[in-house]
């Protein structure tokens, strides 16, 4: 076996190699070259000292923003390869970083500390695949197993609680069982890490192919990072529209939605005000009404606490606050949707709602004929140009300026009103007409 090892990097294995030192390409690299994926980054660990590292590749530019834990990074080749020398992780008082590293000559030590099997494994074209843990094996049969004791894998680093999910969600791996139960054990651990860390990792996990299955065999899990979703398990919807629970519901529609990051947080929490608003009427039917809002309070409150960034969370409010919105196959109406949400939101309601749908009583999936009814006459909208912004417009303010409105906040006003017109397909977007209409506007407040 012979992996595909950039050339870059295949360079600094050289000029370790020929210095005498140990080097080998190591963790996710691995990983993903045997399991047939692209590495997006390369690592390499070698029995090199930090000072000797710097020395071997003296000619490369060097990062030492980790070199407290013995890690540099070289730029080569339009590449960024992080080096780390051999080393035994000390006390991580803090459950994220260990509070000192002792350096070792030891391949075998410096995997031994590692997360999981299949991040433990080394490769070099000396020794081929290193693989002390069984990492290969776990690989095969897509379990996600710990180096050594769960416990203390997840005390050393709580983030590795989250990070094993998110393997397990993208590359459709399952946790054996100690781990699987330490994942658990020790979920409260994630307190203590940062926000921005737990975000990243459950923004991959939320993409990933098995995301749903994921959350539902681990809703305490994500429930300690996201306790809007607690009360949403196994909450019973008691209406016909619904054979699964509002959980379960979530997990399906999750299921049915475009691994795109946006979508599926608004999918995730679209549904998260309704065991805050239930109901129930005289035949035993449950409502939720305001549902909506109540969602969109506590979405808001999840992603400004995990602190993703603004242009996120406006987005995922947006589809969270009109998802169960009527849509109307209506060529003004999607013109007016298309001014108050853009195209790519506008797209993004339409497959929230399809998901929503899909996860449904299959006996009341109508909102499906509407979506199908909607995109021919958005995609009719979008190829001819359709007039549906002010950029759009055919006249402008010094057109406006031009007939006598005087500079300032009427003339916005106006071209607001003639954009209306347009949209509304009462008159067409050309200068003369809208022209004609603005004199006519004029005139009437004139007299």
């Amino acid at each position: 076996m012979k992996l595909d090892i950039p050339f870059p990097v295949q360079e600094i294995l050289h000029r370790f190699n020929i210095a005498g030192y140990e080097a080998s390409v190591v963790g996710g690299c691995v990983r993903d070259s045997l399991l047939g994926l692209s590495p997006k980054d390369w690592d390499i660990t070698t029995s090199a000292r930090p000072e000797e590292v710097k020395l071997a590749l003296s000619d490369l530019r060097l990062l030492e923003t980790g070199l407290k834990h013995g890690t540099v990074t070289a730029l080569s080749g339009g590449m960024a390869v992080e080096i780390t020398t051999y080393r035994i992780d000390g006390t991580y008082s803090d459950n994220r970083r260990p509070d000192s590293v002792y350096f070792t000559g030891s391949l075998a030590d410096d995997l031994s500390r590692r997360d999981f099997t299949i991040n433990a494994m080394a490769y070099s074209e000396q020794n081929g695949l290193i693989d002390c843990f069984g990492g290969q094996e776990d690989l095969r049969q897509k379990i996600l197993r710990c180096v050594g004791d769960p416990d203390r894998r997840f005390e050393e680093d709580a983030l590795r609680i989250l990070r094993g999910l998110r393997f397990c969600a993208v590359l459709g791996f399952h946790p054996d069982e100690k781990t699987a139960q330490s994942m658990i054990t020790h979920r409260e651990l994630l307190d203590h890490i940062a926000k921005e860390r737990i975000s990243t990792e459950l923004v991959k996990l939320l993409c990933g192919q098995n995301a749903a299955q994921i959350l539902r065999e681990f809703p305490l899990v994500i429930g300690q990072i996201l306790p809007e979703v607690l009360p949403m398990i196994g909450f019973e919807q008691h209406n016909p529209h619904h054979i699964y629970d509002v959980w379960e519901h979530t997990l399906h529609a999750l299921d049915a939605t475009p691994a795109d990051p946006v979508l599926r947080l608004a999918i995730l929490l679209h549904d998260s005000g309704k065991p805050h608003t239930f109901t129930s009427d005289k035949k035993g039917v449950g409502h939720f009404y305001g549902h909506g809002a109540v969602s969109v309070q506590l979405a808001e409150q999840a992603l400004h606490r995990l602190r993703l960034d603004g242009k996120t969370i406006r987005r995922v409010s947006t589809l969270v606050r009109i998802h169960d919105m009527p849509l109307q196959p209506c060529a003004a109406w999607i013109r007016r949707r298309l001014n108050r949400m853009g195209e790519e939101d506008f797209r993004a309601l339409l497959e929230i709602k399809r998901a929503d749908s899909l996860a449904q009583n299959p006996a009341y999936r109508d909102r499906l004929n509407q979506i199908d009814a909607v995109l021919p006459i958005l995609e009719q909208i979008l190829s001819e140009r359709q007039c549906f912004s002010l950029k759009d417009l055919d006249v402008s303010g010094n057109d406006l300026i031009a007939l006598g409105v005087p500079p300032g906040p009427k003339v916005g006003a106006l071209l607001t009103r003639l954009l209306d017109a347009v949209i509304n397909g009462k008159i067409p977007n050309e200068k003369e007409a809208l022209l004609d209409l603005a004199k006519q506007t004029l005139h009437e407040k004139h007299c």
